[in-house]
């Protein structure tokens, strides 16, 4: 008995020996997908072609459902993902996106996407990069497998300026007031 389970626990390590330089040569099935960002994908997105990664961002502009039972929408992962002007957030350059294409088995039936006044949910998503996808007419777009949300989406009030107001209506209202005063001595 002892005799098997010991061929049996070499046998294993030949197996794993041998798999060993096959799995780290073109990339290995068990490795974690490399966590990248938006600009690191579009600065040299053909170092990613093929690749597994995980990309963090907001989900923006539309949900565009296809008729095949994916959704393809716009992946954000500039700073405003994580804090947005409205939010309190500060000027941090252009808005920067990728494609994404979620299948149904993955789309969690969110709501809407970000805008102006809503900041999408931030997700991490997991997918192959498909970089000039001759299956899609050379689109450029993270193939999704897996979505993780991360923050609800969040409504943004703009706070309401005020003082510019009521000095605005000040000033209309004086001048109503000399407009009224100059048509009585017209009058006179």
């Amino acid at each position: 008995m002892r005799r098997r389970s010991t061929r049996a626990w070499l046998l294993s390590l030949v197996v794993l020996w041998l798999a060993a330089p096959a799995a780290t040569a073109g990339g290995s099935a068990f490795a974690a997908p490399a966590a990248v960002t938006v600009a690191e994908l579009l600065a040299d997105p053909t170092a990613y072609a093929g690749e597994a990664v995980v990309v963090r961002g907001e989900l923006v502009g539309d949900f565009g459902e296809r008729r095949d039972g994916t959704v393809w929408t716009q992946l954000n992962g500039d700073p405003y993902a994580e804090a947005p002007l409205l939010g309190g957030g500060s000027l941090a350059g252009a808005n920067a996106g990728i494609g994404v294409r979620i299948p149904s088995e993955a789309w969690p039936g969110f709501d809407r996407p970000g805008g102006y006044r809503l900041r999408g949910p931030v997700v991490e998503a997991t997918g192959v990069w498909r970089y000039h996808d001759p299956a899609r007419g050379g689109e450029s777009y993270l193939d999704v497998t897996d979505l993780e949300l991360i923050h609800e989406p969040l409504a943004l009030e703009e706070e309401m300026p005020w003082l510019p107001l009521l000095l605005g209506f000040g000033l209309l209202g004086a001048a109503a007031a000399v407009a009224v005063a100059k048509r009585r001595r017209a009058e006179d």
